[in-house]
């Protein structure tokens, strides 16, 4: 499609002594996605126990300034108390678990 069909226009950035244009990359790690994304919907609260495979997201979780996290003492609990969170607040509820056992206890009322 030309400029004019799809109606949009993107200027190329202007390379510095004629090289090729600055590019700025910031490495970000799949935990920090997740917090970001959290961050991102307004979700404020997250229940659950860290370990295992989890454990890289409680970083920066740690690091937010608008992501708290609630230690429960069973997955089961984290899974109800982010359904009582979301219904009584009516914001996200979120909980999080470790793969195999501690998933298989999120969902197993």
């Amino acid at each position: 499609m030309t400029e004019q069909a799809t109606g949009a226009h993107h200027p190329q950035p202007r390379a510095r002594n004629g090289g090729q244009p600055s590019v700025t990359v910031e490495h970000v790690t799949g935990a920090q996605s997740l917090i970001r994304s959290l961050e991102e919907v307004g979700a404020d609260t997250v229940f659950g126990i860290p370990g295992g495979a989890i454990l890289p997201a409680y970083d920066p979780m740690m690091d937010s300034t608008r992501v708290r996290h609630v230690l429960v003492r069973h997955e089961q609990g984290a899974g109800h108390a982010a359904t009582g969170y979301a219904q009584a607040t009516g914001k996200v509820g979120v909980c999080m678990a470790t793969s195999g056992p501690g998933a298989t206890n999120l969902v197993t009322p």
